[in-house]
């Protein structure tokens, strides 16, 4: 007999926040990846054109978790025509020991956008200076606001800007974020003007073409890229790699579908060229931030570590404060394969 732990979008974002343990949880990830014998395979990718879909699917195994985790991640974006989300999904917890399925996670998405805004939580934690207090964020939508809150969690940030397309959702955030933290945060009509005065900038937008120059950064600052998860998306200058320390979170995804996709497309940097990934600075097996002048930049894709880690933090939640339903699931040895 196996039980198996239904939890819901509700039961989730009960016992799972952006807070310090989920970042810690991600960290621990992340330095495993460099450290240890981490099973991750490529990205599965699966486009449905008829009806504008598109299903990504992500797992890992991590040595010192005791599950790992197997997410769907579909976006469906004619969906909001017919009054639904455009981005949903689910992830699978199996136990590392048995391969028995443990929980099912209905988060319709929800710990994926902890997970990522727990990543730039470390990549800030471990490139930006200590003594950053200004935060520049590109976007206006959920990554925004979570990568603005994650930040809170590892510098000393006094003010933000905010830069969007639609400077309407900006400058809502804006207000939003100061009511709720009250720290002084500002929508800015422009980009470079957002970027000038900051120590941290974080892109979360969908953008096709650069929506960041080389020429606009100065020394000091440290740039997270978080948009560019699909080989089209392109946030970020090529002539960046110029000029900044480039940190990946996976070398083999961002040469494919990263920031680094579009510098080597662009012959920026060569299509072999070595680069250090966040696991190996977070383990201190390479070299982070060397100098307060450094420009350092991180480039991530999402990672199924990161969703290994998440899973792994919502399971152990779930089960210490009694949330979810619980099935049993009878194995009838006999029909086993």
């Amino acid at each position: 007999m196996s039980r198996i732990s239904i939890l819901t979008e509700r039961d989730l974002r009960s016992i799972v926040h952006l807070d310090n343990s989920a970042v810690d949880c991600v960290e621990r990830a992340f330095a495993a990846l460099a450290t240890k014998a981490v099973a991750m395979p490529p990205i599965l990718r699966l486009d449905i054109p008829e009806f504008r879909g598109e299903v990504d699917v992500k797992t890992a195994y991590v040595p010192g978790f005791d599950g790992f985790a197997i997410k769907v991640s579909p976006g469906f974006f004619d969906n909001p025509k017919l009054g639904l989300p455009s981005l949903n999904g689910l992830m699978i917890l199996f136990s590392a020991r048995t391969g028995l399925v443990e929980a099912l996670l209905l988060d319709n998405g929800y710990l994926t956008d902890v997970r990522t805004a727990a990543a730039g939580a470390v990549a800030a934690r471990h490139l930006s200076r200590e003594d950053s207090s200004v935060a520049a964020i590109f976007g206006a939508g959920m990554q925004a606001h979570l990568q603005l809150r994650a930040l809170m969690l590892v510098r000393p940030l006094k003010s933000a800007h905010i830069w969007a397309r639609d400077p309407a959702k900006a400058r809502k955030l804006a207000g939003d974020f100061t009511r709720e933290y009250g720290i002084e945060v500002a929508a800015m009509a422009d980009p470079r003007e957002a970027v000038r005065i900051a120590d941290i900038i974080v892109t979360t937008t969908p953008a096709e073409e650069p929506v960041l120059l080389a020429d606009w950064l100065e020394p000091g600052q440290h740039l997270t890229a978080m948009g560019s998860d699909a080989e089209h998306k392109n946030e970020i200058d090529p002539a960046v790699f110029t000029m900044a320390r480039y940190v990946a979170d996976r070398i083999t995804q961002t040469r494919i579908l990263g920031e680094l996709h579009h510098a080597i497309e662009a012959g920026t940097v060569a299509a072999d060229q070595q680069f250090d990934e966040l696991g190996a600075v977070v383990a201190g097996k390479a070299p982070g931030r060397t100098s307060a002048e450094d420009i350092t930049f991180a480039d991530l894709t999402g990672t199924g570590v990161q969703d290994t880690a998440i899973a792994n933090l919502a399971f152990s939640r779930a089960r210490e404060a009694g949330y979810g339903q619980t099935i049993d699931n009878k194995i009838d040895k006999g029909d086993a394969a």
